[in-house]
């Protein structure tokens, strides 16, 4: 089976996702983009040869994946190559800050998401009580929609996402609000095969570089640049999760 590269991340505009990727594939043109429906299956896979996940799988999840490195995005609250989420509620609602929230319903999309849950909880210092319930939505989109249709109170959502809807499809923020932000985490690691060469590993890094500095390409997704990283830059994911 021939090597696979994925941009599931931020997959919001589907012709910016596609370009990248086909970017990439000029490179490796015995590769292939997909869109995969079962993500963690995905990354494991031995002919992965690129895709990007979140922090919070690669450090608990993803033991022998190679990470390539991160972009850096340009969308409000990034610094580098980290991000935050900001704390979306909606407009109506009677809570100004994070603590008016307590023992109401929090939306979350995945409880092995940094960005949508993990950087919540951690703003909470792990106080699992604070909430009356969490709702798993399954993506971001689906908790914004959740705040929409009064289901739940209050969801952690990134700001690179955050900035993509904006832009894309401004409907999924009607009538709601920013009323806060999580602290800065390392953003969204690129990641490759366990059997992937260190060669390899070079021109992805080389190429990924590259492709940061065409603006066509790189603008639409709030791309700024890229860094090379390792894994030991997302340790202080684990840390700060595993804190009491």
């Amino acid at each position: 089976m021939s090597a696979r590269i994925s941009f599931p991340m931020y997959d919001i505009l589907p012709a910016a996702t596609d370009a990248l990727a086909n970017a990439v594939l000029r490179h490796f043109p015995d590769a292939h983009f997909q869109r995969p429906k079962e993500l963690l299956s995905h990354w494991r896979d031995d002919d992965m040869l690129l895709s990007q996940t979140c922090g919070y799988p690669l450090v608990t999840l993803l033991p022998e994946v190679q990470v390539v490195g991160q972009f850096h995005y340009t969308a409000p609250g990034c610094e580098a190559g980290n991000y935050r989420s900001k704390l979306l509620v909606r407009q109506e609602g009677k809570g100004k800050t994070l603590v008016d929230f307590r023992g109401r319903v929090a939306a979350a999309n995945s409880s092995d998401s940094q960005s949508g849950y993990h950087a919540l909880r951690n703003s909470l210092g792990h106080d699992d009580t604070f909430f009356q319930s969490i709702v798993w939505s399954g993506s971001h989109r689906q908790s914004l929609a959740l705040l929409q249709s009064v289901k739940a109170d209050i969801a952690a959502i990134d700001c690179v996402s955050l900035t993509l809807f904006e832009r894309y499809l401004p409907q999924v923020l009607s009538g709601l609000t920013t009323i806060g932000e999580t602290a800065l985490t390392p953003g969204l690691p690129l990641i490759t095969s366990k059997h992937t060469s260190a060669a390899t590993l070079a021109t992805l890094r080389e190429v990924l570089g590259s492709l940061a500095r065409e603006k066509e390409i790189a603008e639409p997704l709030l791309i700024g640049g890229f860094s090379p990283a390792s894994r030991r830059d997302y340790d202080v994911i684990l840390k700060a999760s595993s804190c009491a």
